[in-house]
């Protein structure tokens, strides 16, 4: 697994206003937005392309576009959601899929409630959408279930991983062969008792979409 800490002002600078708790959840859902296109660019320098053939209005010439199958973009719900319209912005023509998972506040086990996916992704190249590496487990549980499927690269975007989060993703990963990159605006400093990143972001779902009761 290979882990990549975008180092760019803009990303910094939009990650700290997301990290103050002033900033209301329109402010948050649009600088999240901006965020996941500058990840989305740092994340994507390795989609596959095919060379094509075409004719500007001066001469031919051979660009590239995205080779067959498309790349598949998974947000995982419900936070995940939040990170779609930037990852969307900038890979318009991938297809989409989703993935339902929910961790056990004590247990802190992820597992699948709903998914919206083909039976067979073979091939496939997936960008996987979660705001919060904290514990790993959600998202091990994920990328589990997209190469189980037959997914054979997978890419996650999260604006923020704890150290803990990477450790328990590569161990959650061990023996597969699947490359597995993961693209982040930070990596924070440590889980607290109740397994939330610190200094982070705060419960990214809620702030993105307010409180649930």
């Amino acid at each position: 697994m290979r882990l990549h800490v975008v180092n760019h002002p803009l990303v910094s600078h939009k990650l700290t206003v997301l990290r103050d708790e002033n900033t209301d959840s329109p402010t948050f859902r649009r600088l999240t937005d901006e965020l996941v296109t500058l990840l989305a660019y740092e994340a994507t320098r390795e989609v596959r392309v095919d060379p094509m053939d075409i004719t500007t209005p001066v001469g031919p010439t051979t660009g590239v576009y995205l080779a067959q199958p498309k790349p598949m973009v998974v947000p995982i719900l419900r936070a995940g959601l939040g990170m779609l319209d930037g990852m969307m912005r900038l890979l318009p023509t991938a297809e989409v899929g989703f993935l339902g998972m929910v961790r056990n506040e004590e247990t802190l086990e992820a597992s699948t409630y709903a998914e919206r996916l083909p039976e067979d992704l073979s091939g496939r190249q997936c960008y996987v959408l979660d705001p919060m590496l904290a514990t790993g487990g959600t998202l091990a549980a994920a990328i589990r279930f997209l190469t189980d499927r037959g997914a054979d690269d997978i890419t996650a975007i999260c604006l923020l991983v704890a150290p803990e989060g990477v450790a328990n993703l590569e161990k959650g990963l061990e023996g597969l062969d699947v490359p597995v990159t993961v693209v982040t605006a930070a990596q924070d400093e440590k889980l607290n008792e109740k397994g939330y990143i610190v200094p982070g972001l705060g419960d990214a779902g809620d702030r993105l979409y307010g409180v649930a009761h």
